[in-house]
């Protein structure tokens, strides 16, 4: 088992995290990564309204006794819900721990440390991860390029945005993009990290309700099967490489607008594939690490996997000092 200050500060077995995914982060998926040692995290903007929400929390807490939690993506939207309410919601289920994303947690952070929640950021760039800690929060996740969904306007993988934060926090540090196996644990943690986050490889699990042509689809993908889309108005996404995304990127190489792009990018779409496997009927966020999965285990099978690589790949470093 590998102890670090995140498993510590979580109080959670191994130092691996579900990220919130949208409308794929629920509580059946969160309670399995906790119920295996893991952080599990549901995802706000999946539901409709703050009773549902609520309703899916509590369902959570039944199906674990371990530390979870729950994302709140702070970007500005049109929603009939504000992230302040979702926080609400999360205080009064007591929900321990928060991962928010977007844009900086800090006019929520008096509200989130009176209440005693534990928080983590999530921030494509080096400069964002030092600035989470100085407003007091408890852990940061670092995302490269590799990322599924949001990887920010950097071309930056997490191989070197990770060497750029190592050493310069105090709190932990959660490396994330392009992470599937024990070795990129392994890597992760030598590299300066204390954990790591998965999105992509938890998808390709028994208890994530996608649909199973999803998962086939990932099973036998490469890593070049994803593609950056909206990069042309400033909300970059790794989605996999389907009809639609392609459509996407040839007209964003026109110079197509955000207004002819919005019917095409639109999460509304994402039903068709997670439900339906309509997989060319949506652009849904996907990871480079999508080329490193081979199989669709449950939850627990694969986090004790990726604890037993990690250990025998430490085993087997061959590494001689002269």
């Amino acid at each position: 088992m590998f102890q670090t200050k995140l498993t510590e500060v979580l109080g959670i077995q191994h130092p691996i995290v579900c990220g919130g995914m949208f409308r794929v982060g629920r509580a059946p998926l969160a309670a399995a990564v906790s119920n295996a040692g893991g952080l599990g995290i549901i995802t706000s903007a999946t539901f409709p309204d703050l009773e549902t929400f609520s309703a899916e929390v509590r369902m959570l807490r039944r199906l674990t006794d371990r530390p979870f939690g729950v994302n709140i993506n702070l970007f500005p939207t049109a929603r009939q819900y504000s992230p302040a309410d979702f926080l609400e919601v999360c205080i009064n289920e007591c929900v321990p721990v928060l991962e928010t994303s977007g844009h900086s947690p800090e006019p929520y952070m008096e509200r989130i440390k009176t209440a005693g929640l534990k928080i983590i950021h999530k921030v494509p760039a080096a400069r964002y991860a030092r600035k989470a800690q100085s407003i007091g929060c408890d852990a940061v996740a670092i995302v490269g390029n590799e990322t599924g969904g949001h990887p920010g306007m950097s071309d930056v993988s997490t191989l070197v945005m990770l060497r750029q934060v190592a050493g310069t926090l105090d709190i932990p540090i959660i490396a994330g993009g392009g992470f599937g196996d024990g070795a990129g644990l392994l890597a992760a943690l030598g590299l300066g990290a204390d954990g790591i986050v998965m999105g992509t490889r938890f998808v390709a699990t028994r208890e994530c309700a996608t649909h199973q042509a999803v998962k086939d689809w990932m099973v036998d993908a490469t890593a070049e099967d994803t593609v950056i889309i909206q990069k042309s108005i400033g909300s970059p996404m790794r989605v996999a490489k389907n009809a639609l995304a392609n459509r996407v990127v040839q007209m964003e190489t026109e110079g197509a607008s955000l207004e002819e792009l919005l019917p095409l990018i639109s999460g509304n779409r994402n039903p068709a594939v997670y439900s339906e496997g309509k997989l060319d009927d949506a652009v849904w966020s996907c990871g480079q690490v999508v080329g490193l999965i081979k199989d669709v285990p449950s939850c627990a099978e694969l986090i004790d996997r990726i604890i037993a690589e990690a250990v025998a790949t430490l085993a087997c470093l061959n590494i001689k000092r002269i």
